[in-house]
């Protein structure tokens, strides 16, 4: 009887082990809305456990999100340190200020680093931001002088690239935000476990397209596996936003369905649990509460909803 206790315990052990796993992604959101709030738009520092080697995932707000981080504990250095020696690349997801515009700001204060990002939108930053006319050109190619304080890296889709100064690596998937407009997916790998970040994106049906579908069929085995730790996906609007106003964005409604999608690829049991961290929330904050009410009425498949606060940081 004692032998069949102990073999329960180690059984029930391994079960809770596999369950319950140590995380293996540090985040720091240094800003965390959609819209008009220039001092909290989207940006998130991703780095392996236990080290400095972050990369920003999207840039809308960079300076202030740092301060308000190093306010918050988030960070023991000075933000001038955090900028200047903590990042090592910017992931722009595609050229909308409020995905760039932090970045654009802060480059006459930053250090020599990446710039990745998918050839359309790199060819909007240089066409139109980094120009020598709208703003000096900080990078190593592109019009006017250049002073290459950048590396502009264009990224192939679908094609896994190392991170430099970092061990991780990335992989770049084409996003619809209003076709034919492209956003992009990052999907981050440290060793053998994942992060994924969406930059804005409109629901397959709407979009008239099949992106998300091809996207979800790429993780849905990582998710299976237990090797994607989580998914940073926008949700623009509340449900009240009609269908030919979401400009390319989700709704709680419409992210819930994108999730069923995903769960019959993946079944529901490995769902449930699941880490989704919900970006791009557009104020007023009123709004905002409803769109979270929502969320959490519509989760049907017990997904772990995370709903990052600027300069407040998490594992994953």
């Amino acid at each position: 009887m004692k032998k069949l206790c102990f073999l329960l315990f180690i059984f029930s052990t391994e079960l809770y082990a596999q369950k319950i796993k140590p995380p293996v992604f540090h985040v720091v959101p240094l800003g965390v809305k959609g819209g008009i709030d220039e001092s909290n738009l989207s940006a998130y520092l991703v780095a392996p456990i236990n080290t400095n080697n972050y990369v920003c995932l999207d840039a809308g707000t960079v300076t202030a999100g740092i301060e308000k981080a190093v306010a918050g504990g988030a960070f023991t250095e000075s933000a001038a340190v955090v900028l200047k020696q903590y990042i090592k690349g910017y992931f722009i997801s595609h050229a909308h200020l409020d995905h760039v515009s932090g970045l654009i700001i802060t480059s006459p204060n930053d250090s020599s680093k990446t710039v990745y990002a998918l050839p359309t939108c790199m060819n909007m930053m240089e066409d139109y931001y980094f120009n020598g006319e709208a703003w000096a050109n900080f990078g190593d190619e592109g019009k006017g002088f250049l002073l290459k304080k950048y590396h502009f890296k264009r990224l192939a889709a679908g094609e896994e690239t190392g991170i430099d100064n970092t061990a991780m690596k990335v992989t770049a998937f084409s996003l619809s935000h209003v076709n034919p407009f492209e956003s992009t997916a990052f999907l981050i790998r440290n060793n053998d476990q994942y992060v994924l970040y969406l930059g804005d994106t409109g629901p397959d049906e709407i979009e008239k397209g099949n992106k998300l579908q091809l996207l979800w069929q790429r993780v849905a085995p990582l998710i299976k596996e237990g090797k994607l730790k989580c998914i940073f996906i926008e949700v623009s609007f509340p449900n009240d936003q009609p269908d030919n106003k979401l400009f390319g964005h989700l709704t709680p409604k419409w992210l819930m369905k994108e999730m069923d999608v995903l769960s019959v690829l993946t079944g529901t049991e490995a769902l449930k649990g699941f880490s989704i961290v919900v970006t791009h929330v557009k104020p007023p904050a009123l709004r905002i509460r409803q769109l979270t009410e929502q969320l959490k009425a519509a989760n049907k498949l017990g997904l772990n909803l995370i709903f990052p606060i600027q300069g407040k940081a998490f594992n994953l």
